[in-house]
């Protein structure tokens, strides 16, 4: 996976996996390859056990109440995964940026890649900018990446629910 210079991949990706948590390490792997990951190993027990480290780590990111505590969650987490960046070529798809060691383990990185690709994205489009559903009873992640940054809802079909219930709840 390429990072995008607001890290919007790496954080729509984590949104994704922390949604829905993987089950199994095939999923795991399916779904990394799926966002553009290239896997060099098979995924194992062991990598399931630290991308649900990272996620746990990740969902208090997401839930902090304000940006100097998100931001303070979000350096532990860096801490935690931090590597000296290298460019590769590993996958002939042309030379970029990881943000980890060469020799890594898939759980390792998704870690890694998380924890940066969060970073990037709040630096680059605003501290706000990731949070879950207003709809009260949804608690789906999403990363607003929209062009305003004054997304609320994780999809159309919870915008228009809470529109309708706004609609009968004046009594029109």
């Amino acid at each position: 996976m390429h990072l995008n210079p607001y890290g919007e991949d790496a954080v729509n990706l984590a949104a994704d996996l922390a949604n829905r948590r993987p089950a199994g390490t095939e999923e795991l792997a399916e779904r990394c390859r799926a966002a553009g990951l290239v896997l060099e190993h098979p995924a194992t027990a062991q990598d399931l056990d630290r991308t649900q480290d990272a996620l746990e780590a990740w969902e208090k990111v997401v839930d902090a109440t304000d940006e100097h505590e998100r931001a303070e969650l979000l350096n532990r987490m860096l801490a935690a995964a931090a590597a000296h960046p290298r460019m590769t070529n590993h996958a002939g798809s042309g030379w970029h940026l990881h943000f980890r060691d060469d020799r890594q383990t898939l759980g390792s990185v998704l870690f890694s890649l998380i924890a940066v690709g969060t970073a990037l994205h709040l630096t680059g489009r605003g501290m706000h900018r990731l949070r879950r559903c207003a709809v009260s009873e949804c608690t789906t992640i999403f990363a607003d990446t929209s062009r305003t940054g004054r997304q609320r809802y994780c999809s159309p079909r919870c915008a228009n629910r809470d529109a309708v219930r706004r609609h009968r709840a004046r009594g029109v």
